[in-house]
């Protein structure tokens, strides 16, 4: 398959060799090598993604403004097939892409150190503030209502009406955890409606997979731009609080290990703002870790939804897995919300 792929590109298919990666979570990748250099191959999941042009056309108009404005910016563009498409469609096989492999780089599945997550928010924050002079309204929409908050809440009340007796007594604290929070919503909703919050290119998807480092851990750039949309800042600064406070993930059962690292958000402020701070309103930065509740508790609704409708959507591997998973996001807003007042002192 991986020859009649490469074989709409103009490389060199000589002494072909590919290899999976299999750190993504979403789509399939794999690393192929010839005699000359190397590229990285992906098919979009089109399950997830069910407009696979619409990734292309945002990738291409971003392409072309960086390189018109800041063509020292280094920015992964797809390699272009024969006939000058992004994007190639293997009929019974699906949507393909291949980029080009940026040498002596590397990814990190989890940070690792307070440098990393400074770089981190700093190449996203960086990748925002160059293109915000970008037509945002000419992006295409490819994850409707991805971080719909207001959406996620009315699904979640939906799967109270629908759920088992069963899996509505195991869930319990935890809805009464999410009704009690509410607020966080309507704080969302007043966002909608506020001008000084401003729809920006937000990259929706800042772990720290997402950012390429060279050897001594310096951010080079974002890279994944499947889910590149109009947004809001706190979408991308409450994916990095998620996912870099810390030193867990979501998938944690030991709940004690769950902590809020004061030195991660102060390395993520630091490096986002670094790049943002005059781009940001002052009531913007004051909702700065608004955006960890924000993500942090969307995350726990959408983890609980699933179990109450039979995990449907992420699957369980185990049994109670998204119950397990809700709570633990749980248990790291509460200790966000406990340690907001010492954060505030760090901005």
């Amino acid at each position: 398959m991986v020859h009649e792929i490469l074989s709409e590109y103009n490389i060199n298919q000589e002494h072909l060799a590919f290899e999976p990666i299999n750190n993504g979570l979403i789509n399939d990748t794999w690393l192929i090598k010839n005699s000359h250099e190397n590229y990285i191959l992906q098919k979009i999941n089109k399950n997830v993604f069910k407009n696979p042009h619409a990734i292309a056309h945002n990738v291409r108009m971003i392409s072309d403004f960086l390189l018109q404005h800041y063509p020292e910016y280094l920015f992964i563009a797809p390699v272009k097939t024969k006939d000058d498409k992004e994007i190639n469609y293997i009929e019974n096989k699906g949507y393909f892409r291949l980029l080009p492999y940026v040498n002596n780089s590397h990814t990190i599945n989890t940070v690792q150190n307070t440098k990393q997550a400074f770089e981190g928010a700093k190449k996203f924050g960086e990748f925002t503030k160059l293109l915000s002079a970008f037509p945002v309204e000419k992006l295409q929409i490819t994850l409707p209502d991805f971080h719909n908050l207001t959406l996620r809440y009315h699904q979640f009340e939906d799967a109270l009406k629908s759920s088992s007796n069963e899996r509505l007594q195991q869930s319990q604290e935890l809805i009464h955890f999410i009704k009690a929070n509410k607020n966080i919503v309507i704080i969302y909703e007043n966002i909608l409606h506020n001008p000084t919050f401003k729809v920006r290119v937000t990259h929706h998807d800042t772990k720290i997979s997402n950012v390429l480092f060279n050897a001594d851990d310096k951010g080079l750039c974002v890279i994944d731009l499947d889910t590149v949309m109009p947004g809001y800042f706190i979408s991308d600064v409450g994916d990095m609080m998620r996912t870099y406070l810390s030193p867990v993930n979501e998938e944690e059962k030991d709940f004690s290990k769950i902590e809020i690292r004061k030195e991660y958000f102060s390395a993520i402020w630091k490096g986002y703002m670094s790049e943002m701070k005059d781009e940001l309103s002052d009531e913007e930065k004051t909702h700065f870790i608004y955006s960890g509740k924000f993500m942090i508790y969307m995350q726990i609704i959408r983890f609980l939804t699933d179990h109450l409708n039979n995990d449907i959507y992420y699957g369980a591997k185990y049994t109670n897995h998204n119950l397990i998973r809700a709570n633990n996001q749980a248990v790291l807003l509460q200790l966000l919300m406990e340690k907001e007042k010492e954060l505030q002192q760090l901005m």
